[in-house]
C-alpha cells in the first residue's frame, strides 16, 4: 500500500525560498496524516513559467541552492519539480528527495511549444523514464504535457511502473478540467496502471492555474479530486489491483463558476504577488465596470478597492444612480468627478487647430482619455493599480480607446466575451443573499459608450451574439472568412468583424495584460504581425 499526499499550492515565479517554505508546510501535513510521500506540482520549486528567467546561470544555480536545501528539510520523500542544468543542457525535471538526498530524477520527454507554452526555447528534451520504488510500490514519474500523447507514459510502465505520478503546471481554460481527465484516461487505459495528477494553482500574470488535481484508478475512474482554485493537500492511497481510495472529491464548477472563480484569483495574484495596495476601477455605469468591480471586490476586499465615476454631460442620470447603488451594496471607496470642465478645456485649446471640421470619434476619444488621465494620477498618489475594464468583444473589434479605456496596468475581462460578461453578471448577482450587486438596469439596457448623444453599441457594430460567434471561429479556431460565412453568419458582418479585427492589432498590442480563460486569447497565444497584406480567404 502506498499514501500519497498531492500538494497543490500557489507558488511564484522566482521566490524559491517561499516556494521551498511552502512544499516543506505541506510536507509536515502529508507526514502528519501518515502520507508516504509528497508530489507537487511541475517547476513548483521555481514557479511556472519562469519564462527567460531561465536564460540565466545564476537561476539555475539558486534552484540547486533551494532543491538542496528542500532536500535537508523535508520530513518524508518528495517529488518536486524545479529547471535543471546537467552537462550543460537544461531541463524541465523532476527529482525524487529522500532523507536529505536526491535519489532519482526524471526529465520532461515532451516540451510543447504551442498556445502560451514555448518550452522548446528554454529546455532540452528528457529521453529516459524514471521509476523509483517508494514504500515498496515502483513509481514512475511523468511532467504535464508527457501525458497528452503517447511515449512517455508508456515508457514507463515498460520500466516496471505501478503507478504514474504526474506533476502539471497546466493553466486553465473553460472546458480544460474534462479535457485533463480524458488525456491521462488515454495513458491509463494503454498502460493499464493507476495516475495521480498533480496541478498548480494560482495566477501568474495572464495565466490562471485552477488546481482541480485528480487521481484515476486502473480502470479510469475519478478516485480523489481536489477543489478548483483552492490550496490543498489532498491524500490517495494506492490498493491492489490498481485500486484507488481518497475522501477528497470535490465537484467539478460549472461554466460560470469557473470563469468567475478563475477571474477573482487572477486579480487576487496579480496585484498581491506585484505588491500593489489595491485597485482602482472607473465606473461607467455600463456592465463591463460593473462586473470588473465586483471581481475586484470579491478578489481584494472592499477596502482595497477605489471606484471612480467620471461623468460627462452625456452620462446617463441612470448610469449615475446604478453606480451609487453598487457601491452601496459593495462599500468600497466611491468618488465622483466630472470631466465637463476638461473636456471644455481641451475644446478651447484645440478650436483653432480643428476649426472647419466636423466633430467625430476624435472629441469622443478626448473624452476616454481624460478618465485615463484622471484614474492613472490616482494610481501614481495611492500606489493602487488601474484595471481596465474592457471585454474580449471590443479588443477584438478595436472598440477600445489607446491611453484611454485602455490605460491601465491589468486587463480583467480581456478574454471574456460580451456575452459572458452578462452570464457572468448574472452568476454573480445568483450569489448575493439579498438585493443584487450589479442593478438589474445594467444588465437589461442597451450597451454604450456613452461618448455622444444616445450612443449604443450596436450603432457601430453587430448584435454580440453575432460579433461573438465571428471572432471564436476566426481567432480561437483559425477558420476563413469563407468558412464562417459557410457556417451561416452573415457575409456583411463577417466581413466587417475580420476587418476590424485585423486594423486593430496595433491597439492589442499596447493593451495591458490580462486574463486568459479562453483557448487562444490575446495575450501569449495570439502573435499576429501588425503589419501584414495577407489577404483572408472568402
Amino acid at each position: 500500500m502506498l499514501r500519497i499526499a498531492v500538494a497543490q499550492f500557489n507558488a511564484t515565479v522566482g521566490d524559491l525560498t517561499g516556494n521551498v517554505e511552502r512544499i516543506l508546510t505541506c510536507a509536515a501535513e502529508a507526514k502528519a496524516r501518515g502520507a508516504h510521500l509528497l508530489l507537487t506540482p511541475e517547476l513548483a520549486l521555481c514557479g511556472y513559467p519562469p519564462e527567460d528567467l531561465l536564460l540565466r546561470p545564476d537561476f539555475y544555480r539558486a534552484s540547486q541552492r533551494a532543491l538542496d536545501d528542500l532536500a535537508a528539510r523535508a520530513p518524508l520523500p518528495v517529488i518536486v519539480g524545479h529547471p535543471e542544468e546537467h552537462e550543460g543542457r537544461c531541463y524541465n525535471a523532476a527529482s525524487v528527495l529522500e532523507n536529505g538526498q536526491k535519489i532519482a530524477v526524471y526529465r520532461k520527454n515532451r516540451l510543447p511549444n504551442y498556445d502560451v507554452f514555448d518550452e522548446q526555447r528554454y529546455f532540452a528534451a528528457g529521453t529516459e523514464p524514471c521509476v523509483v520504488t517508494l514504500n515498496g510500490v515502483r513509481c514512475g514519474i511523468n511532467i504535464c504535457a508527457d501525458i497528452w500523447a503517447a511515449g512517455a507514459a508508456e515508457s514507463a510502465r515498460a520500466a516496471g511502473a505501478e503507478v504514474l505520478l504526474v506533476l502539471n503546471a497546466s493553466p486553465l481554460h473553460l472546458g480544460k478540467t474534462r479535457e485533463r481527465v480524458d488525456a491521462l484516461g488515454q495513458r491509463v487505459a494503454a498502460t493499464g496502471i493507476p495516475a495521480v495528477y498533480c496541478n498548480l494553482v494560482g495566477g501568474q500574470d495572464e495565466l490562471v492555474f485552477d488546481g482541480g488535481s485528480f487521481a484515476l484508478d486502473a480502470r479510469g475512474e475519478v478516485r480523489m479530486r481536489l477543489p478548483s482554485f483552492d490550496e490543498a493537500v489532498g491524500i490517495v492511497e494506492l490498493g491492489e489491483a490498481g485500486t484507488l481510495y481518497s475522501s477528497d472529491l470535490a465537484e467539478p464548477l460549472l461554466t460560470e463558476a469557473e470563469a468567475y472563480r478563475a477571474l477573482v484569483v487572477g486579480v487576487r495574484d496579480y496585484i498581491g504577488k506585484s505588491g500593489f495596495k489595491g485597485a482602482l476601477i472607473g465606473l461607467s455605469g455600463g456592465i463591463d465596470s460593473a462586473l470588473t468591480l465586483c471581481v475586484a471586490v470579491d478578489a481584494l476586499g472592499a477596502d482595497k478597492v477605489h471606484a471612480v465615476m467620471m461623468p460627462s454631460p452625456y452620462t446617463a442620470q441612470m448610469s449615475l444612480d446604478d453606480s451609487r447603488e453598487m457601491i452601496r451594496q459593495l462599500g468600497c471607496t466611491y468618488d465622483e468627478i466630472a470631466i465637463a470642465p476638461a473636456m471644455a478645456t481641451y475644446d478651447t485649446m484645440l478650436a483653432p487647430l480643428f476649426a472647419g471640421l466636423p466633430s467625430d470619434t476624435t472629441e469622443e476619444n478626448i473624452q476616454a482619455r481624460i478618465r485615463g488621465n484622471i484614474l492613472m494620477a490616482l494610481s501614481n498618489k495611492t500606489g493602487k493599480l488601474v484595471l481596465t475594464t474592457g471585454n474580449k468583444s471590443e479588443m477584438a473589434v478595436g472598440y477600445c480607446t489607446l491611453y484611454g479605456d485602455m490605460a491601465g496596468g491589468f486587463a480583467v475581462i480581456k478574454d471574456v466575451y460580451k456575452t459572458l460578461v452578462y452570464r457572468l453578471s448574472r452568476y454573480r448577482n445568483s450569489l448575493c443573499a439579498g438585493d443584487p450587486v450589479i442593478p438589474e438596469n445594467i444588465i437589461v439596457r442597451p450597451p454604450s459608450a456613452e461618448l455622444k448623444p444616445d450612443q449604443k453599441d450596436q450603432d457601430s457594430l453587430p448584435e454580440y451574439e453575432v460579433l461573438d460567434a465571428i471572432v471564436k471561429a476566426y481567432m480561437e479556431e483559425d477558420r476563413s472568412p469563407r468558412e464562417i460565412i459557410a457556417a451561416g453568419l452573415p457575409e456583411a458582418d463577417v466581413r466587417r468583424v475580420v476587418r476590424l479585427l485585423r486594423i486593430a492589432e496595433y491597439k492589442r498590442r499596447q493593451a495591458p495584460v490580462g486574463i486568459r480563460i479562453t483557448p487562444r486569447g490575446f495575450g501569449k497565444d495570439w502573435r499576429y504581425p501588425i503589419t501584414n497584406r495577407y489577404a483572408d480567404e472568402y
